[in-house]
């Protein structure tokens, strides 16, 4: 099967990693990376370096190159128009997470996947997490009995980058897509408390929020841009055990009555597992393991959050 020609629009902190591991995967002879595009020439021209390709400054450019598939990394807020100059010309998207800033405009890019017959992947890379598959096995199997509670924290150093889009947005849509894959369920309320303690946009950076699943399973996801150290994990209540999973160690711990047992995991870097997987989806070769659709949950769950603190009320999701 020859090689899939592929760009990366936006080479900053995540998109750099999307156009690195398009390399190495270029050396495999999966993909032909075309070229990086992003606003900040002197960053477009360093990872075209890195990564020997070529550097635009627009994405038009990388559409007129020929690109069959592209990562999208750019600010939340530009997600939409972007990734319907691509989907609208028939080229496949992969879009970070969240899909989009609004329900609408996450609508607008779910329907023009569809019109053009083309891939849109959602980058929840979490889902691509190894240690994440082992623990939906272990709730499925029933090791830890019936899910009681769920609680993650997702915390780190204050980031200045972000601006267009606040903690629960941008972090906690993470443990809102897990919680939902591990469960197959949906959140019907949420409440949630935040507030803005020091970073200059405004923008909410710490957040607790408390999650109620159609299924009466309870989750809390705790996120923050004010910790000095970096901390990703998950803690599962069953009827019969406890598991707890490290996202970054990719470590599932599993407590019960009698022992603690530690799940054998292969470690994978979970955003090559994506990218990876991106490209069998463009060569028809699997379907999306996060959907557009799936996108478009996780953000009108974040949304409700949002809208939750700002009225100080539980919200119900409107599904």
């Amino acid at each position: 099967m020859r090689a899939v020609r592929v760009g990366v629009v936006g080479v900053g902190a995540m998109g750099y990693h999307h156009a690195r591991i398009y390399y190495e995967l270029s050396k495999q002879g999966l993909v032909e990376l075309v070229g990086v595009a992003d606003v900040d020439p002197a960053r477009a021209r360093r990872a075209a370096e890195d990564f020997h390709t070529k550097a635009y400054t627009d994405p038009q450019e990388l559409l007129r190159a020929g690109v069959e598939a592209v990562s999208i990394a750019v600010p939340t807020s530009l997600h939409r128009d972007v990734s319907l100059l691509f989907l609208e010309n028939g080229v496949h998207v992969l879009v970070e997470k969240p899909i989009a800033d609004t329900v609408e405009k996450a609508k607008e890019i779910i329907e023009a996947a569809k019109k053009n017959n083309v891939v849109l992947l959602v980058g929840h890379v979490e889902r691509f997490n190894p240690a994440v598959h082992v623990l939906r096995d272990v709730i499925a199997e029933g090791i830890i009995g019936q899910p009681i509670t769920m609680s993650a924290k997702r915390v780190g150093p204050f980031v200045k980058r972000v601006t267009d889009t606040g903690v629960i947005v941008d972090l906690a849509v993470h443990d809102i897509d897990v919680m939902s894959f591990l469960l197959n369920d949906v959140p019907v309320e949420v409440y949630a408390r935040a507030r803005n303690i020091l970073h200059p946009s405004g923008m909410e950076d710490y957040a607790l929020i408390i999650l109620t699943f159609s299924s009466s399973v309870d989750g809390v996801i705790e996120t923050n841009r004010l910790t000095p150290y970096k901390a990703r994990n998950l803690t599962v209540v069953g009827t019969k055990g406890i598991a707890q999973l490290d996202y970054i160690e990719q470590d599932l711990v599993i407590y019960d009555e009698r022992f603690v047992k530690k799940a054998r995991i292969q470690r994978e870097e979970p955003l090559r597992r994506e990218l990876l997987h991106f490209i069998h989806c463009v060569q028809g070769l699997e379907k999306p393991l996060v959907s557009g659709e799936d996108g478009l949950k996780a953000l009108r769950v974040a949304q409700a959050a949002v809208e939750s603190y700002k009225k100080e009320e539980i919200v119900r999701v409107q599904w």
